[in-house]
């Protein structure tokens, strides 16, 4: 009755070879590789006008036409294409998808901050740092939002302002007791400050004035963390205590770590504290039920003390820790899961960390080892933890490592009693925008949406 037999009707065409076309695409939708842009930028913004010579016939302009009619394959130029043409040997002059492809690539490497970012070939400050304790269970430096870094020198208590470079001298100890931990609190308003015979005391950053003595350990107190108005407090006598400034008295005190604790601090949020032992041991506790004294969870992976520990700025649920010489590792952990997602071997021992808040990146601060990696700073990519770089100026081991409130330079304290500044963490990425013509946005390729 009805024979149909045209290809575009009849199903025999879906079972026969398809044609193949140079690019993919839509029949219906301008297929913008073959054009050439460059010339359709020409003929849309030539403003010039026709000017007719009588020396020159109707035949020689229609020669002329067509020639300037014709792309450079001697095909006749098209503003829109709206199929590729079968396969031949021919090359087209630029292919939109390539270019695409290499703006993509150029924008990737640019946001790519390894690309542009380098480690500072040195310090940009250096300050005396006389007396230091060369103890790696102390933690004798802090530089709070006040931007004043407190830093203890044997007996002694210092204030160093790095807006004016002005020192005070807060107090000096006598009968053989010495700071062995120093904390700002979040305000910046109090200096906290543990001792070696046990004592704990609170000072008034403004007024440079002992505010109170906090009871409840029996010996050395060498790590603090506050948590708005709650400072913890962890000491050799292997109890953590919770005290709220306040009240002027104990919260909790929790029993788990059987050595000394050496390394406290609270998560961003101020729901999970984490606590690293000279058992080589982390303890995980949810403040809620510090009463408990039932922990979270413990992590053991670790085969020496635990004392640099760092939560991560840009994600809440990721712990940083590093050990001691016998370990040298710094363990990067789930605190959700439970679970150690990397681990690497530094080579040397972990006597501080601190997480990059403008670029994802870790610092690291080292002691004692056998190989050249000892007494330097490390910077590694996060999550990858592959190593950018390393400084190496300081010419004993970093005890301690500290960021500036901008979170752009890092102090390190070494043994060789130096304290060094680094402009380490750069600036953050800015992204820049141009403002284009409504032509440039309608031929821009990276903002075009056809295709």
């Amino acid at each position: 009755m009805w024979n149909f037999e045209c290809d575009w009707y009849s199903p025999k065409s879906l079972l026969s070879v398809p044609t193949h076309y140079d690019l993919p695409g839509d029949r219906f939708i301008p297929n913008r590789s073959l054009m050439d842009l460059d010339q359709a930028h020409s003929l849309l913004t030539n403003r010039t006008k026709k000017i007719h010579n009588n020396q020159f016939n109707d035949v020689y302009r229609k020669k002329v036409a067509e020639k300037l009619s014709l792309d450079s394959e001697g095909n006749p130029f098209k503003m829109l294409v709206f199929r590729g043409s079968p396969k031949s040997s021919r090359k087209s002059i630029r292919h939109i998808d390539e270019i695409r492809g290499e703006e993509a690539m150029a924008l990737q490497n640019s946001c790519n901050p390894h690309m542009f970012r380098k480690l500072p070939k040195g310090e940009s400050r250096i300050l005396d740092a006389p007396n230091i304790r060369n103890d790696y269970y102390t933690n004798l430096l802090d530089w709070g939002k006040n931007n004043i870094l407190a830093v203890a020198l044997g007996s002694e208590m210092y204030l160093w302002n790095s807006e004016n470079c002005n020192v005070i001298k807060l107090f000096t100890v006598t009968n053989n007791n010495y700071p062995a931990s120093v904390a700002w609190s979040d305000d910046a308003k109090s200096l906290a400050i543990g001792f070696m015979h046990s004592k704990l005391q609170l000072w008034d950053a403004e007024t440079s004035k002992l505010v109170r003595n906090l009871e409840g350990h029996d010996q050395r107190v060498a790590t603090i963390a506050w948590n708005s108005h709650i400072l913890t407090s962890g000491s050799h006598d292997k109890s953590i205590i919770n005290h709220d400034v306040r009240a002027r008295n104990v919260i909790s005190r929790l029993k788990a770590h059987k050595a000394e604790v050496c390394g406290l601090k609270w998560s961003s949020r101020g729901n999970i504290l984490a606590s690293g032992g000279n058992e080589n041991v982390i303890y995980l506790w949810d403040s809620s039920k510090m009463s408990s004294s039932k922990f979270l969870n413990c992590f053991k992976d670790h085969c020496a003390a635990v004392k640099a520990l760092a939560w991560c700025p840009y994600d809440s649920d990721v712990l940083a820790s590093g050990g001691g010489t016998h370990d040298r590792c710094i363990k990067i952990w789930n605190v959700q899961k439970g679970t150690c997602i990397r681990s690497i071997d530094t080579k040397a021992q972990v006597c501080g960390l601190e997480w990059n808040r403008h670029h994802r990146e870790i610092l690291s601060g080292h002691g004692f080892s056998t190989s050249a990696d000892q007494n330097q700073l490390s910077l590694w990519s996060y999550p990858s933890m592959t190593k950018i770089g390393g400084l190496d100026r300081h010419t004993s081991r970093v005890l301690h490592v500290s960021q500036s409130p901008n979170g752009l330079t890092v102090v390190s304290a070494g043994a060789d009693e130096t304290l060094r500044f680094w402009d380490v963490f750069g600036p953050p990425v800015i992204t820049h925008t141009s403002k284009t013509s409504n032509l440039s946005s309608l031929l821009s390729l990276k903002i075009s949406p056809i295709r």
